[in-house]
């Protein structure tokens, strides 16, 4: 396939007009074709036709949210910008500066990140959305890139220690956890231009309707676009997303179906092979199914879920050869299917925490991916952690946790992780503190990119890499308060066959997977300060690793030592009386050195973004946003260009 011209499938009404009419938010036969196929719909035309039309047309209206960028929660953010300056937002969106977690982008975040925390790799984050973990089995690297659009979801959750071996699935460091929004009436379009010939409309619509005995039925809408030039040669991008949620809510009771689909084409010069020279380029068809249930009950609380995901993905790493079908292609097709519970029974001494998913994949079809013994396998895990709050009459509360998870997997060993915690929280009139220390076992497998990749070449693939395991021991102390709230967390982690990628300087064409075992030691500090008109949100991270790849030959790898050895993060907003809204992302870092980083391995980036709301406007806002203000020039990842400074102004108008 010939990628001259950017999208070359099916996308060409992306291209024809610079402003946002109705044909925009209208998905052509061409499309609505693709998805069928693409999810396998078993669904009948009249199906479809119910669940569209139940209730009046319809889509999220984001709650509380009165700027130009998303408020979708003030207290809970850790980030001032919910939005990016070069398209439009992602789940991947607000990570960019969280000061939990580290996003590392092949250009645009909301076109590939990776997601990493305490020093894990970008396979060892799963992302869930209720009941379920939502995996891709063919690499961790399109894991953030779900279809569904935030507007949807709760601001999310970060799970690590416990709360990640209980609530996560083949997610060995950590899980960003959205819960389901309650859809409101109402809607938002958004209108953007920017610098590189950047363009980009959104449109959620929402209504909802009562029909007796508590019983309330909501739909929701959302449509977004986004193409441009790019801030450098041949890094140019064209998306669109369509999400369709269906919702019915009693009593204590919330069912959500949603539908979900992403064509995503963009354009980076040595994306994935670190080498500025190839003008890489990844095309991928995204579609997910999510239903899902929640109930509270009169002891505590469960949810049941099940997913479908299907991925159709063309990689090409230099768009000026043609392609032949043949190895070398990079195509490659993936579903995975999954279901799932989680809960909490309240009892009169223990309280039972419990999760459960299984899950299974298929490697339909691929160019590449043609090593190893199978094309599907088939996960399960499950977990049980009791927990006992003994309290004391000083408005002391000990909490005490344990219990353990189980992995299996009919295509490789199974692996029992034990689970021991203790919380003790103090409260007072002016707040509370707590102490906790905890250790916790996680296990997960490899995607088919590492187990089916042949043993050589540009990406060489092990198809004896088996199960990673993790064992993290972490001792924190955290103050809350009405104004501020701040954490001190210091963790040691052994990380066992832990799949990296590696080279030879001699030979930095050639990429291996390699296990290594790593002892991963790290420090997290966090401070945040919330005053009538300015919110404040600090960070520290210092990570230190030792590695051992064995017999190995290996001068440095692309992700297990690709980490910041200090990392500082500062976030601020500033509201002012006349409507207007300044808010500020601030990153600091000191990258470990890596032979082939063309850049420094120190980098200062910045967001920044003036939003007004004119007093009296009712509904109508807007926005200046820049992302990488300084047009800072580091690598996130060795070789790989940085994102230059990108500008863009914003109109929005709610109702």
């Amino acid at each position: 396939m010939q990628h001259a011209e950017p999208h070359p499938s099916g996308c060409g009404f992306l291209r024809q007009a610079s402003t946002f009419t109705a044909a925009h938010a209208v998905i052509n036969f061409t499309t609505a074709m693709r998805v069928a196929r693409l999810m396998r719909w078993k669904l009948s035309f009249v199906t479809l036709t119910t669940f569209g039309f139940m209730t009046p047309a319809a889509a999220t209206a984001e709650d509380g949210d009165d700027q130009e960028l998303d408020e979708i929660s003030v207290t809970a953010s850790r980030v001032a910008n919910t939005r990016p300056a070069g398209t439009y937002s992602s789940i991947a969106t607000v990570l960019r500066f969280d000061p939990l977690t580290e996003l590392q982008s092949r250009g645009l975040p909301e076109g590939q990140a990776d997601v990493t925390v305490r020093g894990g790799l970008f396979e060892n984050t799963g992302f869930k959305v209720g009941s379920v973990t939502i995996i891709d089995p063919q690499t961790g690297h399109y894991a953030a890139g779900l279809p569904i659009a935030p507007e949807l979801l709760q601001v999310p959750d970060l799970l690590t220690g416990i709360d990640n071996s209980l609530a996560g699935f083949n997610s060995t460091i950590a899980t960003v956890a959205h819960s389901l929004r309650k859809i409101s009436d109402g809607g938002t379009v958004l209108v953007g231009v920017g610098s590189d010939a950047l363009q980009f409309q959104s449109v959620q619509l929402a209504n909802t309707s009562s029909v007796g005995a508590g019983t309330r039925w909501g739909t929701a809408l959302s449509l977004s676009r986004s193409q441009g030039d790019g801030t450098v040669p041949d890094g140019d991008h064209e998306f669109e997303r369509y999400n369709i949620h269906v919702q019915r809510s009693a009593g204590g009771q919330q069912s959500d179906l949603i539908l979900a689909h992403q064509d995503k084409f963009y354009g980076w010069p040595g994306a994935y092979t670190g080498f500025a020279s190839l003008a890489e380029t990844d095309h991928t068809e995204a579609a997910v199914i999510l239903l899902n249930h929640r109930s509270e009950i009169e002891r505590g609380w469960w949810e049941l879920g099940a997913f479908y995901r299907g991925l159709v993905d063309d990689y090409d790493f230099d768009r000026t050869t043609q392609e032949s079908g043949a190895p070398g292609a990079f195509d490659h097709e993936t579903r995975v299917t999954g279901i799932g519970v989680q809960g909490l029974r309240r009892g009169n001494a223990l309280d039972w925490h419990y999760a459960a998913q299984l899950t299974a994949d298929e490697l339909v079809s691929s160019t590449d991916l043609t090593e190893g013994d199978y094309n599907s396998r088939n996960y399960a895990a499950a977990r049980i952690v009791p927990s006992i709050d003994i309290e004391r009459a000083d408005n002391r509360v000990l909490t005490l946790r344990f219990g353990a998870s189980v992995d299996w997997s009919n295509r490789d060993s199974s692996k029992v992780s034990p689970l021991l915690g203790a919380t003790l929280r103090v409260t007072s009139g002016a707040g509370s503190h707590y102490y906790s220390a905890e250790y916790a076992g996680t296990s997960q497998l490899p995607g088919y990119t590492v187990l089916k990749s042949r043993p050589t070449g540009l990406f060489g693939g092990n198809a004896s890499l088996g199960r990673e395991i993790a064992r993290q021991l972490s001792i924190s102390a955290g103050r809350e308060t009405a104004e501020w709230d701040g954490s001190l967390t210091l963790f040691f982690r052994q990380d066992d066959n832990l799949v990296d990628w590696t080279f030879e300087s001699g030979a930095p064409f050639s990429r291996q997977a390699n296990p290594v075992d790593i002892d991963v030691t790290g420090f997290e500090a966090f401070l945040r300060r919330q005053w009538e008109s300015i919110d404040i949100v600090g960070s520290y991270t210092y990570l230190d690793k030792d590695a051992d790849y064995g017999s190995a030959v290996v001068d440095a790898s692309f992700y297990a030592l690709n980490f910041a050895t200090h990392r500082a993060t500062l976030a601020a907003r500033f509201r002012f009386n006349n409507g207007l809204e300044l808010r500020w992302d601030n990153e600091y870092r000191e990258q470990r050195r890596n032979p082939l980083r063309g850049s420094s391995d120190e980098a200062f980036l910045v967001s920044l973004a003036l939003a007004w709301d004119p007093p009296g406007s009712d509904g109508f806002n807007m926005a200046v946003t820049a992302d990488n203000l300084t047009d800072d020039d580091y690598e996130q990842f060795p070789g790989t260009p940085a994102v230059g400074r990108q500008v863009s102004l914003s109109v929005r108008y709610a109702w």
